[in-house]
């Protein structure tokens, strides 16, 4: 790492923790998603446990929610539009996703959600669309 004035700037530490950043977005298209959903951010401010979990999209802050949840005990399901960790090696990529998947995370690959909707018991129930057919999560 270089400073403002070109020199080399070294650090060292047992542990070194890189964090880049990003800001969690909602779904444009759909209504109410604001309402019905939450960001990965405001999953550490839930009061209560999140239960079943499904997480959209395949970026690293989706994933890696994914598997600590996974690792807590939720059921969750990942749903991913197309590839896992875009602009990532993707051979990488797919070997992260068959990771998760041996390790209880499930997929819904090629699907977007084209529709969320609150039940009578506090749930979400989520409709999607793939290349295929619309199926109801």
């Amino acid at each position: 790492m270089k400073d403002a004035k070109g020199g080399v700037i070294s650090v060292t530490a047992r542990y070194i923790t890189v964090a880049v950043g990003g800001r969690p977005s909602f779904l444009t298209d759909i209504a109410n998603v604001e309402k019905l959903c939450i960001t990965s951010d405001d999953l550490f401010s839930l009061k209560s446990s999140p239960g079943k979990i499904l997480i959209v999209g395949a970026s690293y802050i989706a994933l890696e929610c994914a598997g600590f949840l996974n690792a807590f005990g939720f059921d969750v399901t990942v749903m991913v539009r197309s590839i896992f960790l875009r602009g990532f090696d993707q051979q990488c990529a797919e070997r992260i996703a068959t990771f998760m998947d041996n390790h209880g995370v499930k997929f819904i690959r090629d699907s977007v959600p084209s529709n969320v909707e609150a039940t009578e018991d506090g749930k979400r129930k989520v409709t999607w669309t793939n290349s295929s057919s619309k199926t109801t999560y």
